[in-house]
């Protein structure tokens, strides 16, 4: 796979606000180009996250950060934890420069490589981006990587992209809807209680807390069509969360052909991102404090 010498690629400003800016190569990540800031950089969100995560993040999700070593000092090489990440499950990480077209991330999971931007945040920045960074795509998604079932289910869901792709607007929208309320910010029901396995909120401190503390939010059972059928917030902490039982559910519920599902819910309005339905199994119905007014994605 050909190298591109590495550029940062971020949203642009705009009269219609932040926009994206999409890259489409992979490129060497250039480790010996961190600044020792960069590098103090990852060392404070990631000893801030480690500690606010125990007893809060799922067993899977912690064990993947101790056997990476991600808290050894400094920005990881991606080299080195490919190594340990490729005799595990087959995946292997690949630096990029930021936000991918669709068609291009999907092809990356399908074929078990995870995308992680080369370029971390700026100090004055540890509590919020707008966009993914390498703390973001590194510490939040990848220790996951290392679980089986979790790394099936992650190329499954690459392959079901690709054929979501070719089907239509409508049929992506209903599977980016999944990757959020998923990989992106859910809960798993443990033996030892609610924990978090969403890349979205172990790599935020805010809602690390916000989404197993606060009363603001529903917190409801998982269901394949339920959040597929659900918008969700970008600007904001999340007003729904699905609760899975067990990463082995999550896969199960990606083996069959969504082609059905995209058409039984092509023509029925989705609902909205604090809606609680009669049908729903809630953990917790959240008592709305705080919402934002304005329209769901």
């Amino acid at each position: 796979m050909a190298m591109n010498t590495p550029r940062k690629i971020e949203h642009q400003q705009t009269d219609r606000g932040y926009v994206p800016v999409y890259a489409t190569g992979v490129v060497e990540q250039p480790w010996a180009s961190y600044s020792r800031s960069e590098h103090a950089t990852w060392d404070t969100l990631f000893q801030r996250q480690r500690e606010l995560l125990r007893g809060r993040a799922c067993r899977e999700f912690l064990d993947g950060v101790e056997r990476f070593g991600l808290g050894d000092g400094g920005i990881p090489k991606f080299a080195e934890l490919n190594t340990v990440l490729s005799a595990a499950t087959g995946w292997q990480v690949v630096a990029v420069e930021g936000l991918l077209p669709d068609e291009v991330f999907f092809d990356h999971l399908a074929n078990r490589r995870f995308p992680v931007s080369w370029w971390i945040r700026k100090p004055e920045q540890l509590d919020y981006l707008s966009e993914p960074d390498l703390f973001h795509d590194l510490f939040g998604h990848v220790p996951l990587l290392l679980n089986p079932v979790f790394a099936d289910y992650m190329q499954a869901y690459g392959r079901g992209g690709m054929k979501a792709f070719k089907i239509g607007p409508d049929a992506l929208m209903n599977l980016t809807r999944l990757y959020w309320y998923t990989v992106e910010f859910g809960l798993i029901d443990t033996a030892e209680g609610m924990r978090i396995y969403g890349a979205g909120i172990v790599s935020s401190k805010g809602e690390s807390v916000y989404s197993l503390d606060s009363p603001s939010p529903n917190r409801l059972g998982f269901d394949i069509e339920r959040v597929m059928s659900t918008r969700y917030r970008i600007d904001t902490y999340q007003q729904t969360y699905f609760v899975i039982d067990s990463f082995e559910q999550l896969f199960d519920a990606t083996r069959p052909d969504f082609t059905p599902i995209y058409a039984r819910l092509h023509d029925q309005p989705a609902h909205a991102a604090g809606d609680v339905l009669d049908g729903d199994r809630v953990f917790t119905r959240g008592d709305r404090v705080g919402w934002a007014a304005n329209a769901d994605t």
